[in-house]
């Protein structure tokens, strides 16, 4: 069997964005599920709008999505010798002609067409003149006049297109610089694609390619047009919708896993599994479960998905995507065991990376600061003797482990008559400034003894201050 090889095209004139993330990942998961080739080509022939800041942030996006090329990037802006090679072999070959209609000419030859009911497209006034070169002359592509051209799409189906309807569209302006659909033919034949998955706004152009293809004697490639992502409204999606660049999903603290298990549920399906791993996906990923309905991007599900993969990546591997959050915060430490036990007590919590960070404040810091509510509520004078006596007992430990824990606990609850949540409310408020956390005993462990007894001491002074001004 061939070996699959398959492409991502991005133009550098912004920011990578869901449609082209989901385009990237299809063809990367085809290309891995098939044990092929994945490539990155920039499409950057558009010198006005393309940027270099543009191709940067691509890389960066697809570098966070972890989604590695076989080959390149190549650049179309440094390929101009061989695209000037192919489009003299059209020439050569009669597939191609010179043509030096004005402007103005085009448009009196479009507007008499349109009157008639026609479609406004180059009447072929130059197609058999056999003009030569000149300043101000393109390049066109001699199309058939008569006749279908099929497109054999493996998602979409057969499309027909009427060769009629076509016209001889132009390959190479008069400055001698290639147009988009003909240097996309030179580029995959030369890269040796033989799988082209993209957005099916791209099926108007298949057909101007096929020709292309053969009329270059090349093969075609397996053509699979994706259905669009559209926002809840089922209009294009927008940042009124909630989507933005690939990056800021980063930045907001989203698993690069999560998100691509969102993007390949746009438009593909395995049975009724939601969730799937990377590994996962590249073993089950096939143009066969490709649907022809246009995705529905929803934030709320892609949340949702994304506290399921917090939840399941281990703490180990987790701690390289939540480093950035908490070093922006200005929390110090190091790998290993003590922030693998803090992610370990908020994995279960948190829907993002950023959530984790915040929650994971009282973990870094020597005080904390009270919420203001509860502290009111909870540091009380009945409150004074539990945390004093809870003091004596955790300064008596020589270790902080759960059970030693549990039996501190248990003994101020024999002794005040409380229930353990009567305790542990002004105790968690203490250690963690806050009246919801992870389980106090976790807390009180990962804490450590030293900062454990100086925040209770804390809390304590708070309530002899609060007596002695009543």
């Amino acid at each position: 069997m061939e070996k699959i090889i398959t492409r991502f095209p991005p133009s550098p004139t912004g920011y990578l964005h869901i449609g082209g993330a989901r385009t990237a990942l299809f063809n990367w998961l085809y290309a891995r599920h098939m044990k092929g080739k994945f490539i990155l080509r920039i499409e950057d022939t558009d010198t006005v709008r393309s940027t270099r800041e543009s191709v940067d942030a691509i890389f960066e996006a697809l570098e966070w999505l972890e989604i590695d090329w076989d080959e390149g990037p190549f650049f179309q802006s440094r390929r101009f010798d061989i695209y000037t090679e192919y489009i003299q072999k059209l020439l050569d070959s009669g597939f191609a002609y010179y043509c030096t209609c004005s402007p103005e000419k085009l448009e009196e030859m479009r507007k008499k067409a349109m009157e008639v009911g026609g479609k406004p497209k180059y009447d072929g006034t130059c197609r058999e003149k056999g003009l030569g070169r000149t300043d101000n002359a393109v390049i066109r592509f001699k199309a058939p006049v008569s006749g279908t051209t099929v497109l054999e799409d493996v998602i979409k189906g057969n499309i027909v297109f009427q060769n009629e309807e076509l016209d001889d569209f132009i390959i190479a302006r008069s400055d001698g610089s290639p147009t988009y659909n003909f240097v996309v033919v030179v580029d995959d034949i030369t890269m040796g694609i033989n799988t082209v998955l993209r957005g099916d706004d791209h099926v108007m152009n298949t057909p101007k390619q096929i020709l292309l293809y053969k009329a270059l004697n090349s093969p075609l490639p397996t053509f699979g047009h994706l259905p669009m992502v559209l926002g809840s409204d089922r209009t294009r999606l927008s940042k009124r919708h909630g989507a933005m660049s690939v990056t800021a999903y980063r930045d907001m603290g989203y698993l690069p896993d999560a998100f691509i298990n969102y993007l390949v549920r746009l438009g593909w399906s395995y049975g009724d599994q939601e969730f799937f791993s990377r590994d996962e996906l590249v073993e089950k990923f096939s143009l066969e479960n490709i649907g022809r309905s246009a995705g529905i991007f929803n934030p709320e599900k892609l949340l949702a998905l994304n506290a399921d993969h917090i939840k399941e990546t281990p703490p180990d591997e987790l701690i390289k995507y939540l480093s950035p959050f908490l070093k922006e915060k200005g929390y110090s430490f190091q790998e290993g065991p003590f922030i693998e036990s803090v992610i370990r007590t908020l994995n279960a919590r948190s829907k993002t990376l950023k959530d984790m960070a915040d929650d994971a404040g009282f973990y870094f810091t020597d005080t904390v600061s009270y919420d203001e509510k509860a502290a009111k509520k909870l540091f009380k004078p009945s409150s004074f003797e539990p945390l004093r006596l809870l003091l004596d007992q955790l300064e008596a430990l020589d270790e902080f482990k759960e059970a030693d824990l549990e039996n501190a606990f248990k003994a101020v609850m024999e002794k005040t008559g409380l229930k353990l949540g009567k305790i542990a409310q002004p105790v968690r408020l203490a250690l963690t400034g806050k009246t919801a956390s992870p389980g106090i005993f976790e807390i009180i462990e990962i804490i450590g003894k030293d900062r454990v007894l100086s925040r209770i001491k804390d809390a304590i002074g708070i309530i002899k201050d609060k007596e002695a001004c009543s």
